[in-house]
């Protein structure tokens, strides 16, 4: 048995459109920012929950449930840079800036984005950035909470 590694192997983009959030484009992707450079190891986070539904009645014994709505807590920490295009995620990401939140699993970084690639991908709308307090030995960082605004997309394919 061998386990996946995840280090080196996730990207992560910003696009601003995309027309199929279920079978993005290449071309979509190739034209989104790449901010996985800028993402600290552990600062990905799009956490899923699911809602219970009770379904039980009046004559039940056994309390039952299935389930209902999902829900996306997705907040991404970024490291700040000195220069423009390196702080760029810290002046796009502003409150209130829509766009796509794409992630792809399990392939290595460098690998370009290719037909058949399974991705994430996540309507948002950025909430206020947070600046991370500063700390000794660690470089300056913001988190930048994303609001998911329509369904997300969590088994698309590339085009």
């Amino acid at each position: 048995m061998s386990d996946l590694i995840a280090d080196g192997k996730t990207r992560v983009a910003w696009a601003t459109s995309i027309a199929n959030i279920q079978a993005p484009t290449v071309a979509e992707l190739t034209a989104a920012a790449d901010y996985t450079r800028r993402i600290t190891p552990d600062g990905l986070k799009t956490d899923p929950s699911t809602a219970d539904v009770d379904t039980g009645s009046l004559a039940s014994k056994v309390d039952t449930k299935t389930v209902g709505r999902v829900g996306y807590e997705v907040e991404v920490t970024f490291k700040r840079g000195t220069t423009v295009q390196e702080d760029a995620p810290y002046n796009t990401l502003k409150y209130g800036v829509s766009g796509y939140l794409v992630v792809r699993r399990g392939i290595d970084y460098e690998t370009a984005w290719a037909t058949g690639q399974q991705v994430e991908v996540y309507p948002i709308t950025c909430g206020e950035r947070m600046n991370v307090a500063p700390a000794a030995n660690e470089v300056a960082k913001f988190t930048s909470p994303m609001k998911v605004t329509d369904a997300a997309a969590t088994d698309a394919l590339v085009a």
